[in-house]
């Protein structure tokens, strides 16, 4: 039997345009790039991208499915939409972006360390918990993450930042013993079902 991992390993795959544009949001528009560069012109992390947006367009249609799943090219976008403002043809340039990291994760092949992707599951998480951030639990899990030294070695170097946070009440230390959280809890949970429930029906429906 054929695993995702498996298909994901060929160095080309002729029905990864299909694939992008039945499961990432937007995905219907990559074959609508003309290749200009305007969105990696535009973009404040250009210099640093692994692959930029119109070249991992251009990646896709050409059937390099590992490359670009194993990217972290769609996890450096900071959601600035510069990209989507100039680009020529107005291509959902950032949903595509974003819609690629999430096919990426769920098919297991997001880099297991990129920093941005830690820290959007960690956001995720802690909001989906209580249906507000908890912005102190997710502060301490980001300077914990790799471990009790390193914890406190993030936490001293971002001193000040944290109090300045403590001052203008944005962080508060009782958040530790639960936190704000919205009333309606059976709401919330119904809600992120309801979002999971149409996103699996549109993936099926497409």
């Amino acid at each position: 039997m054929t695993t995702a991992h498996d298909t994901a390993s060929r160095p080309y795959h002729v029905d990864f345009l299909r694939e992008v544009e039945r499961e990432v949001e937007g995905g219907e528009m990559v074959k609508m790039c003309m290749q200009c560069g305007v969105c990696a012109g535009s973009c404040p992390f250009g210099p640093h991208w692994q692959h930029s947006p119109q070249k991992i367009f251009m990646m896709i249609r050409a059937g390099q499915r590992q490359e670009v799943l194993t990217s972290d090219a769609m996890w450096m976008c900071t959601s600035c939409y510069n990209c989507v403002v100039r680009c020529p043809r107005k291509l959902p340039i950032t949903t595509i972006m974003h819609g690629l990291a999430a096919h990426s994760h769920k098919l297991g092949l997001a880099p297991k360390m990129q920093p941005t992707r830690d820290f959007s599951l960690r956001f995720f998480d802690n909001f989906r918990r209580a249906g507000r951030v908890n912005e102190l639990k997710l502060t301490l899990g980001l300077y914990f993450k790799d471990g009790f030294v390193a914890g406190l070695k993030n936490a001293w170097t971002m001193r000040h930042v944290g109090l300045g946070l403590l001052k203008a009440g944005r962080l508060n230390p009782l958040e530790m013993l639960g936190g704000h959280k919205v009333k309606d809890q059976r709401g919330l949970a119904a809600m992120l079902a309801k979002v999971q429930e149409i996103e699996q029906r549109e993936r099926a429906s497409g």
